[in-house]
């Protein structure tokens, strides 16, 4: 324990402090079901006032009988869950379950007093914990968390100051969100923009100033396809040779099946030079293999890619896994430099369709099937990157995945999007200049990362200093907190120690019975 104040001592919430945990509702009780009685869960604490309760009981169908009324001012900490360690005071009576604890404070102890005090201590809360998937408090760990204690003049005081000082904190987070919220439409504007023939002057206007001829997109489109359509007559005639069944004549090479153009009738109008494809007419595409009990790693472990090693800022190698790649697989999903890989599986629409460029950072690295992959013909892979952040910026990606539970943008769908294609020296100009624009959006949102954390760090800072008795000048007026915590002992050896909420078993009172003295 740190050095507190002399006129400051130490103590336990269980010194201070009544707790309960909450639980679930009996089925006979009306005010329950179908009364409209809010519902809290663990993850609705978030370090703040509870008071925009999305469920109430008759929502949910429950059917043990335990539950308990917190009453309005209840302060709550999540005891499991994502948010374990995190606190809120209520703004309403409620009700909840096991996954929290209610804190009733004696009246000699501020409820917001306490409530600051365990948000500094969520990190040791959190290392005191136990569990496997999901950490875990208990309220024995609650009840045992030692408290730096002042007399109740100096508590007020230093809330006061918290609050002051967290405001001006509040208020310059919301201006980096606000900076944040900017940067991400300035982007999606640039990529757009990008996309739509408007961030630099088209190569037609520049042939023409220049008295000059340049190859129009949809020159460029059938070299690409004649291209493509040779890779696959010589990968097949590899094949078959390597398989000892040379071909006798070339009926093999009908088997090949040209791709499908894009369907441009909704489509808008695109810059001169410029013309709509597909994704599956600029190279091949294919999804990753999948992982399974069979595919674990034994004679030919083979690092591979899996959508969380995709960010919205690039590739992320710090967690690479590996699995069973055979050698015969290993050509097949092996990543070759300039390859383009997406994400194709998420558990949120927004979050499909992360590109990013293989520019061989790993020398052997295969994909999972949550990634897709296209390796394109003549396209410059830095061109195909900001359409495809674009798409992934303006939600096309998101509009075009599907599923239930998991959104899937599958290999078809991906193979059928529509692409703006445009001149080649074109294309070079127009990913250079987003490169340009867009880093400098990287760098500022880097400072803002920076200013963020730093804020947080202050805010730990502030909690810090206030509960070490640095936050606010002491005043020799006050009575020692010896004095305040034996008066709490005495009072609660008079009368039973109280629950902090209450029982769900115990009747509600009339109206009448409320309104009488």
């Amino acid at each position: 324990m740190s050095e507190l104040p002399p006129s400051w001592s130490w103590t336990t919430i269980d010194e201070i402090a009544s707790t309960t945990s909450g639980g679930t509702p009996s089925r006979t009780r009306p005010d329950f079901y179908g009364g409209g009685i809010p519902w809290v869960k663990s993850g609705e604490l978030n370090d703040g006032a509870v008071s925009d309760i999305g469920e109430s009981i008759s929502e949910l169908g429950l059917k043990s009988s335990s539950a308990k009324i917190f009453p309005s001012g209840t302060l709550c900490i999540a005891l499991y869950g994502a948010t374990v360690g995190k606190v809120g005071i209520l703004a309403t009576d409620a009700a909840t379950n096991q996954a929290v604890c209610g804190i009733n404070p004696h009246h000699q102890v501020g409820t917001k007093y306490l409530f600051y005090f365990l948000q500094s201590q969520r990190s040791t809360l959190i290392g005191l914990s136990q569990g496997g998937a999901q950490p875990n408090i208990s309220q024995q760990i609650v009840r045992s968390t030692t408290v730096p204690v002042c007399a109740r003049p100096e508590q007020d005081r230093i809330v006061a100051e918290i609050e002051k000082q967290f405001t001006r904190l509040d208020a310059a987070t919301a201006a980096l969100k606000r900076v944040q919220a900017n940067l991400k439409r300035y982007r999606a504007s640039v990529l757009k923009a990008a996309c739509e023939g408007r961030l630099v002057p088209t190569e037609a206007e520049l042939a023409r100033q220049e008295g000059r001829n340049y190859e129009p997109a949809d020159k460029l489109l059938q070299r690409i396809l004649r291209e493509r359509r040779a890779r696959w007559e010589a990968d097949t005639l590899a094949k078959m040779q390597a398989s000892g069944k040379p071909p006798k004549d070339n009926h093999w090479k009908q088997k090949y099946k040209e791709p499908s153009a894009p369907d441009t009738s909704n489509l808008p109008p695109l810059p001169e030079g410029w013309c709509w494809t597909s994704c599956e007419q600029l190279g091949w595409v294919q999804l990753g293999r999948q992982r399974s009990p069979s595919n674990l790693s034994n004679k030919y472990p083979t690092l591979y890619i899996r959508a969380a090693n995709i960010t919205e800022k690039g590739l992320d190698l710090s967690d690479v896994l590996d699995m069973e790649f055979r050698p015969e697989e290993q050509e097949t999903f092996r990543l070759q430099q300039g390859d383009l890989i997406l994400s194709e599986a998420s558990g949120s629409p927004t979050q499909v369709g992360k590109p990013a460029i293989w520019n061989d950072e790993l020398p052997l690295c295969c994909f999972q099937n949550t990634v897709l992959r296209l390796r394109p013909f003549e396209i410059p892979s830095e061109y195909l990157l900001v359409v495809f952040r674009n798409y992934y910026a303006n939600g096309v990606f998101a509009r075009t995945a599907g599923g239930v539970g998991i959104n899937h943008l599958s290999a078809g769908k991906f193979s059928a999007l529509a692409i703006p294609v445009a001149p080649v020296m074109e294309q070079r100009r127009i990913f250079e200049a987003a490169d340009r624009r867009l880093s400098i959006t990287e760098s500022i949102q880097a400072q803002v990362e920076a200013d963020t954390k730093r804020q947080e760090r202050l805010r730990q800072s502030i909690l810090s200093k206030a509960f070490s008795g640095q936050l606010v000048p002491q005043n020799p007026a006050d009575e020692p907190a010896s004095i305040l915590l034996e008066r709490i002992r005495a009072e609660r050896a008079k009368h039973p120690r109280h629950a902090a909420a209450r029982n769900s078993k115990q009747k509600p009172k009339t109206a009448r019975q409320r309104g009488a003295k």
